[in-house]
């Protein structure tokens, strides 16, 4: 009879919090929040909406289409999606009153990194510490590890050229013999390594990446790195929205859900990964190796003087690193070249702008004649406008005395975003915003849609690493656009994507061969 009662109790208590409170709360609305706009009839109720949007693998594409109709829409109970792009001050510009959202916090592990951190004064705190290590005047000091990582992809690419498409011949579909997103995905998991930990770990030559992992009590074992970051990162996509729930979430799922209980395995992982980097080079620093990297930068200031990091906050800085380091810069590059074999005109002007400064003897064409160049970049900068690597609406909550945003004050502790995919599509700033322009980012003009290009974030809280990522995309497209010509398996070929917290394209298989410059 007791444990009726307490299953009674406990089914009452559920009820109660998940469906009768959340329903009360909606029609008191004493956050004034139900004037806008559900994204589905159930979003002011629940966030589980929100988190099932999520799991269908292009939230943003939703939200996009949504937004061409509401300037603001509710996507749960106490979150706000804005489409409007005069909230981009209000919500991320310097000065804002906005404060990290309770995403950041519940994600986080002992210790915050710099992109997580909430306090404002440990996030300054951060920036000092970080600024040397993430300035591009020391990036370019590691050029040199940059182009070795081009120069073994181009190893691995020169041994699958193919022989040119002839006029008027459909090619042999043998000959599509590169999967263009795994060697990039290489490239850039093996070039923020050596950059910030010197260390190479042989993707590129032997064409994998399984790499070693270490738990907590020292055991090695091995995990791929680039199926072990997506695996973490789409669990925690679908269940963060949860917030409060999402401990919780992450302990149980997995033990109902086989899907959730393989991504939550193999994202563990990559918190092995970099485990055993960062043990193997904070043993090699304790021992007075003296390497020119990330790590050494991050450690001690430019005099020498030591920053005394406990071990919780470096691990946490480079397991950032190792993550968006990699993932978003590869996501960048592919989506770069694919748009620029679907649009041969414009390929045609960029490689007639490289053309004009590569030296006969340049395989791999140095950053020095490539960062000023604005075809390049504008190429660069409309495709991650078309797809910003990182597509979500990177959260952010009103003070606990709450603020005003496109006009309206809201409460405290409510959470607002824009998504860089909604922003960039606005007709308004970006007329033609699904067509593929790289000129719309040349001169005055260009100048003035910076304000509203948040591919990495915008204010005090933008991306500190943007660098590191121009410098990847710069010196590789530009030499890979020089070296090679390209195809795709039709002119038509359209690659698919899937989002989590990155807006991921899918494999994209292609002819290679030598290009002739004559």
């Amino acid at each position: 009879m007791y444990g009726l009662y307490v299953f009674g109790a406990t089914f009452l208590l559920a009820l109660y919090r998940l469906i009768i409170w959340p329903v009360a709360k909606y029609f008191i609305d004493h956050k004034g929040l139900r004037k806008y706009p559900n994204m589905t009839f159930w979003s002011g109720i629940s966030d589980v909406p929100f988190m099932l949007e999520a799991a269908k693998g292009y939230r943003c594409g939703r939200l996009a289409e949504l937004h061409k109709v509401h300037p603001v829409i509710r996507i749960g109970p106490e979150s706000l999606s804005y489409g409007d792009l005069k909230a981009i001050k209000d919500i991320y510009g310097h000065g804002t009153k906005c404060l990290k959202g309770d995403f950041y916090a519940v994600t986080a592990g002992t210790h915050f990194h710099v992109a997580d951190v909430a306090d404002k004064k440990e996030h300054q705190r951060k920036r000092r510490v970080l600024s040397s290590a993430y300035a591009i005047k020391h990036l370019e000091g590691w050029e040199f590890k940059v182009v070795d990582k081009v120069e073994r992809l181009f190893k691995q690419f020169d041994a699958r050229c193919t022989s040119p498409i002839e006029d008027k011949c459909a090619p042999n579909p043998i000959d599509f013999n590169v999967e263009f997103r795994t060697w990039v995905n290489f490239f850039t998991m093996e070039a923020i390594v050596d950059i910030g930990l010197s260390n190479i770990l042989g993707f590129l030559d032997r064409g994998d990446d399984e790499t070693i992992a270490e738990t907590l009590s020292g055991t090695l074992h091995s995990a791929s790195y680039r199926d072990s970051i997506h695996s973490l990162l789409t669990a925690q996509s679908h269940l963060v929205w949860a917030y409060g729930w999402y401990k919780s979430l992450w302990k149980w799922v997995p033990r109902v859900s086989a899907r959730y209980r393989q991504l939550v395995r193999k994202g563990k992982g990559f918190e092995g990964i970099v485990m055993h980097q960062t043990r193997r080079r904070l043993k090699q620093y304790q021992a007075g190796e003296s390497m020119d990297d990330f790590f050494e930068a991050m450690m001690e200031t430019n005099e020498g003087v030591p920053h005394q990091l406990p071990f919780g906050e470096i691990f946490a800085e480079l397991s950032v690193m190792m993550n968006a380091g990699s993932v978003t810069t590869a996501i960048a590059i592919q989506n770069v070249v694919y748009l620029l074999l679907r649009h041969p005109s414009e390929l045609r002007k960029l490689r007639l702008e490289i053309d004009g400064v590569v030296d006969p003897d340049e395989d791999i064409i140095p950053y020095d004649k490539l960062k000023d160049l604005p075809y390049l970049r504008a190429c660069l900068d409309e495709s991650m406008r078309l797809f910003p690597p990182t597509s979500f609406g990177l959260p952010r909550k009103t003070p606990p005395g709450g603020c005003v945003v496109l006009g309206d004050f809201l409460p405290g502790n409510t959470h607002v975003s824009i998504s860089s995919y909604v922003a960039h599509r606005d007709e308004k700033i970006f007329p033609d915003a699904e067509t593929f322009r790289p000129e719309r980012w040349l001169g005055e003009q260009g100048k003035q849609l910076q304000p509203y290009f948040i591919t990495f974030s915008a204010g005090a809280r933008g991306c500190i690493g943007r660098n590191i990522s121009y410098l990847e995309q710069t010196v590789l497209v530009a030499s890979l656009i020089h070296r090679y010509e390209m195809a795709l398996l039709s002119p038509e070929w359209e690659l698919e994507r899937v989002e989590h917290f990155n807006l991921v394209p899918e494999k994209m298989p292609v002819k290679l061969w030598r290009r002739v410059i004559e």
